[in-house]
């Protein structure tokens, strides 16, 4: 499909608040941004980088410090909040008071923008409306007052009041905050397709690094100082920037398994031989007990069933006779001993 302008666009952005004494604070400056239709951006950043202070201004909700704003070809300033609602959707993690309305009635209200306030709802409406229930699986409580919803039920369905409002940018704030781990990955491969066939811009920010991480066609890198870079994940991860963001004493991320290590390992080196699934879980676990795993030769050496052909493990030190084991707790348990005192920080 092709594309000739963004639905959303900034130059010389900056954003922030203003302090007490009516000072502008700015959280970050100088921001150049553009949002495509049919890609799924996610906003990343350590807490307090900014993230919500740069979604609200982008939607419209506080004003910039500085800069141009373009929604679409209008300059944000210049449009009223009909014509934004028309435009772009807005999922906040507010708590939201939404008295003694149903499921459907809270979605069907996404579709105010196009029918005003008094207007009846269309077929189209109406098909609209279960077309959003369905995608975010909230049709079977459609009828329940939202009153008695879950935090997680309550964030899908106001996701799918975002999708109810059919615009072609969506920005939410946390989508996934409340949601169980079955629930994320289900809401970001929503988000994801959704993007992918309708055409949609969705940006949305989080602290699920992995899932962005797998979804996301960009990412924005808010690092702690208010710098942002923009990118494909896979490019920030190999250049070393998304590490740099998330840098913590004694907390690294590993580029080569997209996670971050729980622990810093100061125990023995081990040669770890092997590949697939048996060697990654292998890895975690020499990894976890305090093991230092290297692909470089050293004087203990485990070989992994993808390696040897068969169900067990290989485990090698100078002087001993090697030794077979048909699980990794059986590994872990012979190794412990060669740990010092101390090996994890």
């Amino acid at each position: 499909m092709a594309v000739s302008a963004p639905l959303l666009s900034a130059e010389d952005l900056a954003v922030g608040y203003f302090s007490s004494r009516n000072t502008p604070r700015a959280v970050t400056d100088n921001l150049r941004l553009a949002l495509w239709p049919g890609e799924l951006v996610c906003l990343l950043g350590p807490n307090g980088a900014g993230k919500s202070t740069l979604l609200r201004t982008l939607a419209g909700l506080q004003p910039p410090l500085r800069g141009r704003l373009m929604l679409g070809n209008s300059a944000m300033q210049d449009l009223n909040a009909p014509a934004r609602a028309r435009q772009l959707s807005v999922v906040l993690t507010d708590r939201l008071d939404a008295g003694n309305l149903t499921v459907q009635e809270l979605v069907s209200l996404g579709r105010q923008p196009h029918t005003g306030w008094l207007g009846g709802l269309s077929a189209h409406d109406e098909a609209q409306v279960q077309a959003a229930l369905a995608a975010t699986n909230t049709t079977p409580f459609a009828g329940r007052p939202v009153g008695e919803l879950s935090d997680g039920e309550r964030q899908k369905v106001l996701l799918a009041r975002a999708l109810a409002q059919d615009t072609p940018l969506i920005l939410l704030d946390e989508p996934t905050a409340h949601l169980d781990l079955p629930n994320r990955v289900a809401l970001m491969r929503l988000l994801h397709n959704l993007a992918r066939q309708t055409g949609k811009a969705i940006l949305l920010s989080t602290h699920e690094l992995d899932l962005a991480l797998q979804a996301a066609d960009r990412v924005w890198l808010l690092s702690a100082t208010g710098t942002l870079h923009a990118g494909t994940p896979e490019d920030l991860v190999l250049s070393g920037t998304f590490a740099a963001a998330f840098a913590r004493e004694g907390l690294a991320f590993d580029p080569t398994t997209g996670t971050f290590a729980l622990h810093a390992p100061a125990g023995p080196t081990v040669q770890l031989l092997g590949e697939g699934a048996a060697a990654f879980w292998t890895r975690r676990a020499l990894e976890r007990e305090g093991f230092i795993p290297s692909a470089a030769p050293a004087p203990l050496r485990v070989t992994t069933p993808s390696i040897l052909k068969a169900d067990s493990w290989l485990c090698e030190l100078p002087g001993q006779p090697a030794q077979q084991h048909h699980s990794i707790a059986t590994l872990l348990a012979a190794l412990r001993p060669l740990l010092p005192e101390n090996h994890l920080v």
